[in-house]
């Protein structure tokens, strides 16, 4: 911290901020808040993966229709378009000076991008995209008993992956952490690629896309997962919402963009952190039950008969 005075909402300074951040010293004029940023690091990526994707979906469509299905070609562009959405649209340009905006990228991240992607199941749609050594390469690394293969097993288990999403989450937002991540562009970059591996490990064991590392989670296992995820992040939420100070002084020190204050730009980033998160874990959660009550009432020796063909598996074969 720096010596200088507390700001008005900072009672006792702890925020952990230096006032001199580069960059934050002026509002986002109009023109540059609309523009889109092209940082060739993160647009190179994205369009690396969309074109591996279409590539190899294109060719596994020819080759096994069913396991090439439309819906997850729309789940792999949703998840990337919002990779991009939240790190290169003008969303990433006010973040800077407006919390709530801060946390929409977040959300973006972490309960957008994240879950599409994983339902998509790409690992097959990558394979078939590359050249046929290359495939069998890649294959093996992924084999019963592969090194990578156990490695990716170990860290995908729930508990831990429940862990490194609930640390992430909170530890990024004590006033130290994200008052530095603010003020360096490297650290910010960071932070981002934390939250959205976070968010990937966090949806891993509830989709459980390929390659299939373990038998299927029960649905009430998975609904408790969910229900005491979306519990520490309703607290955190809550207490941005109704904290009666600026937690972070970075906020307070910029002129403020459309007259929205600092208190009431924390208190939406609190609101939507727990509400629109809170949101897409219960609509989880109720996917979830109307599936465990589907199997259920399948299982059941007085429910009605299956009259519906199996349906094909658009995942590969586990390995």
């Amino acid at each position: 911290m720096s010596g200088a005075a507390p700001m008005p909402h900072d009672p006792g300074g702890w925020a952990g901020v230096s006032p001199g951040i580069p960059g934050l010293g002026h509002p986002p004029g109009p023109p540059e808040a609309a523009s889109w940023g092209w940082r060739p690091e993160i647009l190179l990526p994205l369009s690396v993966l969309l074109a591996l994707f279409g590539l190899g979906w294109w060719r596994l469509r020819r080759h096994a229709r069913p396991l090439a299905a439309t819906w997850r070609l729309c789940a792999y562009f949703t998840g990337i378009a919002a990779v991009g959405l939240a790190l290169l649209s003008p969303l990433a340009r006010l973040a800077d000076d407006l919390f709530f905006v801060h946390m929409i990228q977040h959300l973006l991240l972490i309960k957008i991008a994240a879950p599409a992607l994983l339902l998509a199941d790409p690992l097959p749609e990558i394979l078939w995209s590359l050249p046929g050594p290359a495939r069998l390469r890649a294959g093996r690394l992924l084999a019963p008993g592969a090194p990578l293969r156990a490695a990716w097993r170990a860290v995908t288990r729930m508990p831990l992956t429940w862990l490194t999403y609930a640390l992430t989450l909170w530890l990024w937002h004590l006033p130290v952490a994200y008052g530095a991540a603010l003020s360096d562009r490297l650290l910010h970059d960071a932070e981002h690629l934390m939250f959205f591996g976070a968010g990937l490990l966090f949806w891993w064991p509830l989709i459980s896309p390929a390659p299939h590392l373990r038998g299927p989670v029960h649905h009430a296992v998975r609904i408790v997962y969910l229900l005491l995820a979306a519990f520490h992040e309703a607290v955190l939420g809550l207490l941005l919402t109704l904290a009666p100070w600026v937690l972070y002084s970075s906020y307070a020190l910029v002129p403020r963009v459309q007259g929205v204050s600092a208190q009431d730009d924390q208190t939406w980033g609190g609101i939507i952190m727990w509400g629109a998160g809170g949101a897409i874990d219960m609509l989880a959660v109720l996917w979830l039950l109307f599936r465990m009550l589907g199997n259920q009432e399948r299982l059941s020796p007085s429910g009605p008969a299956i009259i519906s063909p199996p349906s094909h598996s658009v995942s590969p074969q586990k390995g």
